[in-house]
């Protein structure tokens, strides 16, 4: 098991590690874009939020890729895309050079999770791949790091340029990791392209699928805009935290970040391996998110308390991508690239709409003096995102419970 984890799952994780770092990015270098280019909160959402458009436009074609020629050939190519997607962005100068380049880079990372859990459904026990996952989340996870308190530290050396240019070197290192270590394991024969998207459209339609995946896919938006974005902004808006201590935080709730990967993937294992649903852990998550939620909302400025938050609510929504296991269990294995695709289809266009939401809901206040954004606005903007998880956990709450799984 070991072997296999370091020869498969580990490369894989690697291009999920750029995923991650690619992401969390935009939360340090985005204020310094919009003072720099003079952009809105609305365009600053936009060109954030394009990476997710770009990456959930991508997820359907991504699983049929997955299923029909294996993580190792589609995962080196895209490594090379999202390669060059970051040196685009490192030399372009205006808004449009960045959202093309985002939007490549949204391509090439977009199997970065998927690839993962199809590997792991190939070369491991059903009731393993979310303990698995969980790891390689871990080590993913911490592609978050190097986008908080590291990258602040390097930008008065190497600019926000610099950070991307970094970003190239490791995306091409880890692209040709993969190719040299990852095995392709035979799987089903394609029956043709139509076929193989007839898959997609049946999963996609499935009852199982929409009432359960709107639970799992909200913790991990919420991961995606926060994270992605607006979390930086939240921290000197509302906060009140100057750079190094914004970054500080973020750095603990990429910390969180890690750790929730491991403890709730090894944590859905251990429940599923002892006979409870595999949905009780994120059904018990989307709780937790909403109490600690509820303490964003009376804009808490303390440093500490304030970090505590944010790195508590990353650990638990790490609920989510091994959530993406429980789901894809309803289905055969050979269908494990195209299920979490699908899944991951749900997640980014709900991302893409958040982060582009938050920011329309940002500038109906006018500036602050100090060029950031109403704490009022970002009040109403969680308000919102409490609700939609409500709504969610009802739903399956409904659900499991008339199947008695609950």
């Amino acid at each position: 098991m070991r072997a296999t984890f370091v020869r498969v799952t580990l490369p894989l994780a690697g291009l999920n590690w750029v995923n991650q770092a690619a992401r969390g990015v935009m939360a340090v270098i985005g204020p310094v874009l919009a003072v720099e280019y003079g952009l809105t909160a609305s365009q600053l959402g936009l060109l954030a939020s394009v990476l997710f458009l770009a990456y959930c436009l991508w997820q359907l074609p991504m699983g049929v890729l997955l299923d029909v020629y294996g993580p190792r050939r589609v995962q080196t190519w895209m490594g090379l895309l999202a390669a060059a997607g970051c040196a685009l962005f490192a030399v372009s100068d205006g808004i449009s050079g960045f959202m093309i380049a985002r939007a490549m880079i949204g391509v090439g990372i977009a199997g970065g999770l998927m690839a993962v859990l199809k590997a792991n459904s190939q070369f491991f026990a059903r009731a393993e791949v979310a303990g698995v996952t969980g790891i390689a989340m871990f080590i993913a996870a911490s592609g978050s790091l190097l986008a908080t308190a590291p990258v602040e530290a390097l930008l008065p050396h190497i600019g926000w340029r610099g950070a991307f240019w970094i970003l190239v070197a490791i995306t091409l290192a880890v692209s040709l990791w993969i190719f040299t270590s990852v095995e392709d394991k035979p799987g089903q024969p394609s029956r043709g392209w139509r076929a193989e998207w007839g898959v997609v459209v049946a999963i996609g339609t499935s009852g199982i699928f929409w009432k359960l995946t709107p639970l799992i896919a909200l913790m991990s938006i919420f991961t995606f805009t926060y994270h992605g974005l607006w979390a930086g902004p939240w921290l000197r808006d509302v906060a009140g935290l100057d750079g190094h201590a914004r970054a500080a935080t973020l750095f603990c709730y990429a910390i969180g970040m890690m750790t929730g990967g491991l403890v709730m993937g090894q944590l859905t294992s251990r429940v599923q391996k002892r006979g409870y649903p595999p949905m009780l852990v994120p059904a018990a998550a989307a709780v937790l998110m909403l109490l600690i939620q509820l303490g964003f909302v009376f804009g808490p400025r303390d440093f500490v308390t304030v970090t505590v938050l944010w790195a508590l609510l990353a650990l638990i929504a790490a609920a989510g991508p091994p959530g993406y296991a429980v789901i894809a269990q309803f289905f055969p294995v050979e269908q494990m690239g195209r299920v979490s695709t699908v899944i991951n289809t749900v997640v980014l266009g709900g991302a893409f709409l958040m982060q582009s939401l938050i920011g329309w809901i940002l500038d109906l206040w006018p500036r602050t003096a100090s060029g950031g954004w109403d704490p009022a606005g970002y009040f109403w903007a969680m308000l919102l995102s409490m609700a939609m998880q409500v709504v969610a956990l009802l739903w399956a709450w409904r659900h499991l419970k008339r199947k008695g799984t609950a």
